[in-house]
C-alpha cells in the first residue's frame, strides 16, 4: 500500500486520467474530489462490497434449468 500525505487543495494523480484532490478537512473527516473518466465506476468501499454481495447472491439463485433454457435458446439462434 502506498501512503501519501496531502494538504488542502493538493492532489494525487493516478495514471493519465484520474486525479484525487483534497477539498476540505473538518475534524476527523476529509472531503475528497475524484476526477475520472465516466466509464470508471467509483463507489465508497461499503457500497462496493454490498454490490459484490448482491451480485454473488444473484449468481447463486439462478437455477440450472434456467441456465439450460438460456443455453438452448442460444443454440437455436446459431
Amino acid at each position: 500500500m502506498l501512503v501519501l500525505s496531502r494538504k488542502l487543495q493538493q492532489a494525487i494523480q493516478i495514471a493519465d486520467d484520474i486525479e484525487i484532490k483534497i477539498l476540505g478537512i473538518e475534524g476527523d473527516q476529509v472531503k475528497i474530489g475524484i476526477d475520472a473518466p465516466k466509464h470508471i465506476e467509483i463507489h465508497r468501499k461499503e457500497v462496493f462490497l454490498a454490490i459484490q454481495e448482491e451480485n454473488s447472491a444473484a449468481a447463486k439463485t439462478i437455477s440450472v434449468n434456467a441456465l439450460k433454457g438460456f443455453l438452448q435458446g442460444t443454440e437455436k439462434k446459431e
